[in-house]
């Protein structure tokens, strides 16, 4: 039996020959520091990207991450690792038709979201404006997973991951609503960086991935929620599905099934010997609509921000306490004990207090965060008006 090394070598190879030519092959996998080859062993680069999200702590802790709807009693409700799994598949099995590199793509799609702070996309606006209101910029969940991977984990020594997959976490972005996307490719660790920051300054700046495989994420992740949430949004009572748009169903269809088939069914057709990733005209139309619908009856359903003011008082609570403690050097707060004491020296000298509050809260889940509140200020999980009782 050949040695691990060999091994390796010759999966590489192999990858190389039946992979598409616009795949991004394993053996290009670049890493900011070098890293004994013994490490990886058999596995490849993107492989070992894969397992060291899937073992982080922030991968973790998706188990209790609001997707869309939080505080709600219904067991059947999608949380954020749901998401990551299904956008996971949906693109996998995309790139698989395509001939693209399957192990960068979950690696991507699992990462995609390990930024995402309690309370979701709310929770995430709250804690921007903190952010910006301290002098350390806007606060955007994909910036936050390079963050996490690439400098909070492992007490602040971070995964080491290669740069096609912080670029693909880094450029996901399921708001924006693109017909097709070709890869910004030959990026460096400088323009990951320099990007990241435009992102922190400028939210609106719009970012491409250097992948075909972070296309695809890219995509996966708007199919990954569009059917879902409206699934959920049912469940719950919001809306009704004869209040789908027409033109959108005659196209995709009216269920979490259907909708997810057609799309990846038209990005394959579309796609395919392309070196872009696209949705056909049509289905790019409906599409949008589809989306517009979800944001008009169910992001921005007022049902659902029952508790918007309470969390808002509770994110300005936390950040501020954390912050004081910090400064006054208490270590008896959680701040230190559950996070900064431990962390590396490369970590404490390179983030600033208001830095250092931003990670500690925007890793925590909703249970954790409404724990460090008073009791008295807590919101309590509520029945939307006419949700049933969860079947099991």
């Amino acid at each position: 039996m050949q040695n691990l090394g060999e091994l390796q070598e010759i999966f590489n190879r192999r990858e190389a020959r039946i992979l598409s030519p616009s795949a991004a092959l394993s053996r290009d996998g670049r890493r900011r520091k070098t890293e004994d080859r013994i490490v990886a062993g058999y596995r490849q680069a993107y492989s070992l990207d894969v397992d060291r999200i899937l073992h982080s702590l922030a991968y973790t802790r998706y188990i209790d991450k609001t997707q869309v709807f939080y505080l709600v009693e219904n067991d059947h409700i999608t949380h954020r690792v749901l998401h990551v799994q299904l956008v996971s598949k949906i693109s996998r099995t995309i790139g698989r038709f395509l001939g693209l590199n399957e192990d960068l793509i979950e690696a991507i799609a699992l990462g995609h979201d390990i930024g995402h702070v309690p309370f979701g996309h709310e929770g995430e606006n709250f804690l921007s404006k903190l952010c910006r209101d301290h002098g350390i910029g806007h606060f955007r969940h994909n910036v936050q997973s390079v963050q996490f991977l690439d400098k909070v984990e492992r007490k602040g020594r971070g995964w080491n991951l290669c740069l096609q997959t912080l670029d693909g976490i880094l450029c996901h972005d399921g708001e924006i609503h693109n017909q097709r996307i070709a890869p910004a490719r030959g990026k460096t660790f400088e323009n990951l960086d320099r990007e990241t920051d435009q992102k922190k300054a400028d939210p609106d700046t719009v970012l491409t991935p250097m992948t075909l495989e972070g296309c695809v994420v890219r995509f996966s992740d708007t199919i990954g929620y569009i059917g879902r949430d409206i699934e959920d949004a049912i469940r719950l009572g919001l809306i009704r599905r004869s209040d789908l748009p027409r033109n959108s169903v005659s196209l995709l269809g009216d269920t979490n099934g259907s909708i997810v088939y057609a799309l990846v069914t038209d990005i394959i057709k579309t796609s395919a010997d392309n070196d872009t990733i696209a949705f056909s005209d049509e289905i790019s139309h409906a599409l949008n609509a589809l989306k517009a619908f979800n944001y008009d009856r169910i992001y921005l359903n007022p049902v659902i921000k029952k508790h918007s003011n309470t969390l808002k008082t509770l994110f300005d609570l936390l950040f501020n306490r954390y912050l004081e403690d910090l400064e006054k050097g208490d270590e008896r707060s959680g701040i230190y004990t559950r996070f900064f004491s431990d962390m590396s020296d490369e970590y404490k000298n390179t983030h600033s207090n208001e830095e250092v509050v931003r990670d500690f809260i925007a890793g925590m889940t909703d249970t954790y965060f409404l724990n460090q509140c008073p009791p008295e200020l807590r919101p309590m999980p509520f029945k939307l008006p006419f949700a049933s009782a969860p079947r099991r």
